[in-house]
């Protein structure tokens, strides 16, 4: 059951990188912000948080499409904070996910278990969780909070 996923990179110049995702999938381009980059693409904590961030959204939305319920659109903001550790060394201190629900959570049947279970669902996000804290909030709407 186990699979693997393959990303390959390639230096184009300094600290650009092609990122190749496999056949049919558009490459993309990383770069570190200046002055040590040209930020002309996003830098690994911005692809780190998108990762979370997709995929707590897909884990919402599955969750409440078994029940045959209709979110959308979900919109996502996913801030991950950036610090120096004890060793004075950069890293991810934390990542915040907040979703919000394109329509009213009153409408929803079975928000409840979608929202007691969905984060379980996440691969990344709960992998990310065994090194960095993530938060995840949980919003309608009409900006009532859910979760």
């Amino acid at each position: 059951m186990a699979h693997a996923v393959t990303v390959n990179l390639t230096q184009e110049k300094d600290f650009r990188f092609a990122i190749e995702f496999g056949e049919g999938i558009p490459v993309l381009h990383g770069d570190e912000t200046p002055p040590l980059g040209g930020g002309t693409g996003p830098n690994p904590a911005h692809l780190l948080a998108a990762a979370v961030g997709n995929c707590m959204s897909d884990s919402l939305l599955f969750a409440i499409r078994k029940f045959k319920q209709n979110p959308e659109p979900i919109r996502s903001t996913v801030t991950a904070t950036i610090d120096r550790n004890p060793d004075k060394r950069l890293r991810v201190l934390n990542i915040e996910v907040k979703l919000t629900l394109g329509v009213a959570g009153s409408s929803l049947d079975h928000l409840d278990r979608a929202l007691g279970q969905f984060e379980e669902f996440c691969t990344v996000g709960q992998s990310v969780r065994q090194g960095i804290p993530v938060t995840v909030e949980v919003y309608d709407s009409d900006g009532v909070r859910l979760k």
